[in-house]
């Protein structure tokens, strides 16, 4: 079987055993008896599994790779991510390998058994940048043995170490910026529901209205999930109200694509009709037209810091909870403008 695709799952079946006990072994943690451990041992060298990664973890050796989990990576944003992490692991001297599976919301993916299954016996650690990470997910990492490290989760309380940009002080800056230029009709195009992150942004995006004595209107938020499409309908949505807003804050970069696209649609002008501001700064943020407002995450920061960490949890055996957390920045742009009654006003008087 050398010359196929040997899985951990090929060994637990010849063996007659779970494929979490294999992995247990080949990734010396938890407890395995020794005789199971040989005879996993002797499994591997008959399989071709791995032999070499297999043979360093089995003597108590560090294979010098670590693992990325991410749901996705088709959006700009996680693209964005992946390249910082891969940066981070390089200077590093490490290698990394990045694990993906659109399936991780089935119920039999929910969990992350699975995952230390198949990464058990390659990696010494995990990152996980899944900002929607099922509490089932979390728990099985939590006692799985594998060092893991989250990257920007935000959504339930949780013992593993995470590293994470701001959300609430980057919307509150970008919405104050929106009201000192005289806009009172923000709207909020909100991202998922599942992931802590959008909850922040709205928060900060509230709580900055009622600082400039604005009330929020309930049709002022629109929910979205953070793809471009969504945001081209969530505008569509908010410049059909009777009173459309002056200005809109989308929760990513993507979705304030979206928005912009839209409001082009209607023949209106940016930032001259309506201002817009996004979240993330994404490379492509600073090339359409106009150039995009929007948050600025520091992804290189808390890449690094997160490779960090890991590398500081690698070889104990104790979770120890830890926040590390880094500003996030507004970027001005060309997008946003004086609201248009103020201009006007300015017009006049000039």
């Amino acid at each position: 079987m050398a010359d196929t695709q040997v899985t951990i799952y090929d060994v637990a079946e010849k063996l007659g055993i779970s494929a979490m006990t294999v992995s247990r072994a080949l990734n010396g943690t938890g407890r395995v008896a020794a005789k199971t451990r040989e005879r996993i041992l002797a499994a591997v060298e008959e399989l071709g599994y791995l032999p070499n990664l297999s043979a360093k973890v089995l003597n108590g050796s560090r294979t010098h790779v670590l693992g990325l989990l991410v749901g996705s990576i088709l959006s700009q944003s996680m693209t964005s991510i992946i390249s910082a992490i891969g940066q981070a692991v390089k200077a590093t001297g490490m290698n990394l390998v990045i694990y993906t599976n659109s399936q991780f919301d089935a119920t039999d993916r929910a969990g992350g058994d699975n995952v230390i299954q198949v990464l058990g016996g390659i990696c010494d650690g995990l990152l996980v940048f899944m900002p929607g990470a099922s509490p089932r997910m979390l728990a099985d990492f939590e006692r799985g043995g594998l060092p893991v490290v989250l990257l920007n989760y935000w959504h339930d309380e949780t013992a593993l170490p995470v590293v994470r940009g701001d959300n609430y002080h980057g919307s509150f800056a970008a919405v104050r910026h929106l009201t000192g230029l005289g806009h009172r009709r923000i709207a909020f195009i909100a991202g998922s529901a599942y992931t802590g992150q959008s909850r922040e942004r709205q928060r900060g995006y509230l709580d900055a209205l009622r600082q400039a004595g604005i009330v929020p209107r309930p049709e002022w938020v629109v929910d979205g999930d953070f793809a471009q499409s969504v945001g081209f309908e969530a505008a569509t949505r908010l410049l059909a109200l009777a009173e459309p807003p002056t200005a809109i804050f989308a929760a990513n970069d993507e979705m304030a694509f979206g928005a912009m696209d839209a409001i082009k649609a209607h023949g209106l002008r940016i930032p001259a009709d309506i201002s817009v501001v996004g979240f993330d700064d994404i490379p492509s943020a600073g090339h359409v037209h106009p150039k995009l407002t929007t948050v600025r995450q520091p992804l290189v920061e808390i890449s690094e810091a997160a490779v960090e960490l890991l590398q500081q949890r690698i070889g104990t055996e104790r979770q120890i909870a830890r926040r590390v957390e880094f500003n996030s920045e507004l970027v001005i742009r060309d997008s946003c403008g004086p609201a248009p009654d103020v201009r006007q006003r300015a017009d006049r008087q000039d």
